[in-house]
This record gives C-alpha cells, structure tokens and sequence, in this order.
C-alpha cells in the first residue's frame, strides 16, 4: 500500500464524515482485502503488543506435526485462539491442558486468511493455586492409572552403596548437608550433577540428570551410582513445580538405579515422590536412608566374628569326640595284618606248586621229544622246540611277572593298611614299621628265591634248545639245503637241473645251481670253488 492510500485510509478511519461525503460522491479510492487486513493487523499489534488474558484452554489436541501448539482460550462469554509457537513451546514450564483455567501472557494478532484474530502465547501459568492443585491432582490420577506409582515396581536401596548419585544444585546448602550428614554416617563417594531445581528449565535438566546416571556403563571411566538422591530445599508449590513434571515423574520411574526423593520439607509432596523408590523428608534424612552406621556395622562385624570363633570352635570339639569314638571302633593292626598275611603265605604256596609241576609237565614234553628226534628232520624239530621254547619262555615270563606285580600289590595293599592303622592307633605307632620293614623283608626274599629258581630253570631249557638245535649238526660237518623259496630240501628227486639253491654251512650260506648227473664232473677254480663249463663259479651238491 502506498503512502498516499494508506494517509487516505487513516484520514476515513477517523474522520467518519469524510468516509459518507467520499461514498456519496464516489470520489474515494477503493482498498484491497489485503490493503485492508494488513492495516487492521498493524493497528491490533501496536495497540495490543503485550497482553495477559485469563481463560479456560479448550480445543487442545497436543502439538501439530509442525511442532506449533493451537488451542482457544474462553471464558462464560467469548473465546480468542491462542497459538504458541515450537521454540517458546519447548521451554514452558506449564504445557496446555484441556479444561485448565491459565493466564497466558504474549501479543494480539490477526491471521488475513481467515479475517479472525488470535493471541501468540509466549508464557503461560495456572490461575491461581486452586488450578495448580486441580493439575497436579489431574496429572497424580493419569500418572497412577499408568501404573507409575506401584509398589510392586519400586526397588529396594542397596545396603552398602559404594558411590552415590546426588541431583541438585551444587551452589545450595541442600548438597553441603547431605555431604556433611554421609561424612558422619559412612564416608562412600559422591557423585553431584548439577541441575537447576527451580524455573522454567529445571524439569528438564532433572530429567536429563537421572537419565544421564542411568547411562553410565557399571565399571567405565566414571563410576555408575549405586543410589540416587533428588534433592531440593523447601518452597511453595510454586517453586517445587518442576518435581510434577511428567518429564522427570517418567525419568524416575525408567531408572534402573534406586532413587530416592528429598524434595521440600517432610510436608511438602510432589509426584516425583510418589515415583521414587524411598521418599525421605529431608536432604538430610535422604542421607541417613541411603548409607548404615559405620560405628553400628564395626560393632555388629564384631558380634558376627565372635558368634563365628564359638560355631567353629564347638564344631572342633564335636569333631574331635567323632574321632574319638571312631578310634575306640577300630581294630588293632595285629588284626587287620592277620587274615592278609595267612592269605600270602597259602598263595606263595599253591604258586611254588604250580610252577614245579608246570616245569615237570614241560620237562616230560621235552623228553618225549628229544626220543622222537631220530623220526624227524632237523629242521622241523628245531622250529617245533623253538616255538614252543618261546611260548615257555613267554609264559614263565608272564608269571614271574604277574607274580610280581601281585606281590607288590599285595604288598602296597598291606603297607596302605598298616600305615591307616599306624595313624588311628598312637600306642602301636612305634611297633608297626618294625613288623612292615620285616614282612617286606621277607616277601622280598621270597620273590627272589622264586625268580632265581625260575632263571636257573629257564638258563637250563636253553641249554638244552641249543643242544638240541641244527646248528650243533652243521657244526659236525652236516650242510642245510634250501629251495629259491627257503623251504629245506629233503629229497634230490625233488630239484631239477639248472634249479637254483642255498647250501648253508655252519659259518656262511653260498648260493648253488643243480647240475646234470650224466655230465662229467666240473673242474676245481683257484679259490676252490666249482666251475661247470664256461659260466661263473658256483658250488654245487649234485
């Protein structure tokens, strides 16, 4: 709009004589719709740039997906829209609800495109006290509906905290009490985030300050908090608002960590106590809940230690009957030693016995052997007398082994035994290792008795193997043919011309072809071996 239009406009706003004389000569120049608003808008902002209206909120439906707030305030005989922009929203500390009567403080505009006006918010409190207790009663009732205020989900304070989380004002007297009243209680570390407990931001750095305790990792760089502590002096409700919030009421109930409310004076209550774990009356009293007595717990740590040495020592003294009565109970080591030994001596016996007619049986084997050795070959007599010569040796060897291994255990059996009952009875400690040394003693002659008999006898049947074996007849002059295969040769029938063979000696073995009968007899080589015609030399037996 010009200024020309604009100065025409104001002159016809006051001048409404003006305005009939210019209608009824139609000299005047028409304005816009826009012209129009916009001058009336201008107009309402300067004469009404900063107002404080009383009414009821209506119409609220929560914030737009803008992030705006839109609402209307009434009362018994008109109503006004009400808008409040993101920015100053976010930094209320009183949030519209329907039905509350507020006083809401900003400035009168008009919106062109719908020819209405509306008041821009820019701070809002209750109307009065009545409304604020009719909020919080409201807030108290949905809050509780939601199950917040249970006492099945509140938790128990530890009994030794090792660190603790204190939310308040560090510059306050709240903070030095409780760190006075801890200090003469139980000495733990503490740990303070600061926080604002009063006005518009105080909600939300509570919040941020009970969340950011919960978010420490349990052993990081900074030590996560065994209990937490809200904590405020006291005021009107006014000024302990903040601890209504829903912001902080829902920060209390998600904590993990106990926490306990010291908000105000023990008449003072807020909705964060009724969230909270444990609501103590005082900063002070908050103390005194989260941490024990240091003289009281020396004194019972006392009285639990002097209960301890008496339990342990009446225990010995059962014990100690116990074994008594078990001692009484107990057979002597003359007994216990009698029926092994007896059993020892029956199985040195019947072993003796057992070996003797196992060497007689074998010594009749023999004999019945050595008579058939004119009716069979050399070799066939010296491999049936060596296998079963090893089989003997074997077998003698598995039970002088056995033997021995029985012994021992036997043996270990009975020191075990004696040595059990060397500890149980004291008297007859100093006799038991005599008895043992000279059991031992005996059992080890014994087995060296048996094991030399054994050597003897078995030095014997190797004597007679080695008299009875072909390499005795080679040395006599005899010679042991075999086959390519290394089968013994024993009739010439057997071998054809040209057959290669072995021949062996009692000092080497020389390898042979089997010459023709009708050929004449081969000529003698320098180094005495035979020659048959032209080929190299080579002995041979026929």
């Amino acid at each position: 709009m010009s200024r020309g239009r604009l100065a025409q406009w104001g002159a016809i706003a006051h001048n409404p004589g003006m305005s009939e004389a210019s209608s009824a000569g139609d000299n005047a120049l028409p304005l816009s719709v826009t012209e129009l608003s916009s001058a009336l808008k201008r107009t309402i902002e300067d004469r009404f740039s900063y107002v404080r209206v009383r009414g009821e909120i209506s119409n609220y439906r929560g914030p737009h997906s803008s992030g705006h707030v839109y609402f209307c305030l009434k009362d018994q005989g008109a109503r006004i829209d009400a808008v409040i922009w993101k920015m100053t929203f976010s930094r209320m500390r009183v949030r519209p609800e329907e039905g509350l009567e507020v006083i809401a403080t900003g400035r009168i505009t008009t919106f062109p495109g719908k020819s209405a006006y509306q008041i821009i918010v820019e701070a809002m409190e209750p109307a009065g006290v009545g409304a604020l207790m009719a909020l919080l009663e409201a807030r108290r009732a949905k809050l509780a509906g939601e199950g917040l205020f249970a006492a099945g989900r509140k938790q128990s304070l530890p009994y030794l905290p090792r660190t603790i989380g204190v939310v308040t004002s560090p510059t306050g007297a709240v903070i030095r009490d409780i760190l006075h009243r801890l200090a003469d209680r139980l000495p733990v570390h503490v740990i303070v985030w600061p926080a604002r407990v009063q006005g518009e931001t105080s909600a939300v750095e509570v919040a941020a300050a009970i969340r950011g305790f919960n978010a420490l990792a349990p052993g990081g760089f900074i030590e996560r908090p065994d209990v937490l502590i809200v904590a405020r002096g006291g005021g009107s409700l006014e000024d302990l608002w903040s601890f209504n919030e829903e912001v902080v009421v829902r920060a209390a109930a998600e904590s993990a960590i106990p926490l306990i409310s010291a908000v105000g004076h023990e008449t003072d209550w807020t909705l964060l106590d009724h969230v909270a774990d444990v609501r103590a009356p005082t900063p002070t009293a908050a103390a005194e809940l989260s941490v024990p007595v240091r003289a009281e717990l020396l004194a019972s740590l006392a009285g639990l230690g002097g209960r301890l040495a008496g339990a342990a020592r009446r225990t010995g003294e059962h014990k100690r009957a116990q074994l008594r009565a078990s001692l009484r109970a107990l057979a002597s080591g003359e007994e216990i030693l009698a029926g092994p030994r007896q059993r020892l001596d029956r199985a040195a016996t019947a072993l003796a016995n057992k070996a003797s007619a196992g060497l007689r049986e074998r010594a009749i084997v023999l004999g019945r052997l050595s008579a058939g050795l004119g009716r069979h070959t050399p070799a066939a007599q010296v491999a049936g007398a060596r296998a079963r010569l090893n089989g003997m040796g074997r077998s003698l060897a598995r039970a002088a082994e056995t033997d021995r291994l029985r012994r021992r255990e036997r043996l270990a059996r009975l020191s075990g035994r004696l040595q059990a009952a060397a500890d149980v009875t004291a008297r007859q400690r100093a006799q038991y290792p005599q008895r043992v040394d000279l059991a031992s003693s005996r059992l080890r002659r014994a087995i060296a008795a048996g094991v030399a008999q054994k050597r003897t006898r078995l030095d014997a049947a190797m004597q007679l193997a080695g008299a009875l074996s072909y390499r005795s007849v080679l040395e006599r002059g005899f010679a042991l043919v075999r086959d390519s295969r290394g089968e013994p040769v024993r009739r010439a029938a057997s071998l054809a011309a040209g057959q290669a063979i072995r021949v062996q000696f009692a000092d080497d073995e020389i390898s042979a072809e089997v010459g023709d009968a009708s050929a004449p007899a081969p000529e003698k080589t320098r180094a005495g071996r035979t020659r048959r015609g032209g080929g190299p030399a080579q002995g041979s037996l026929f």
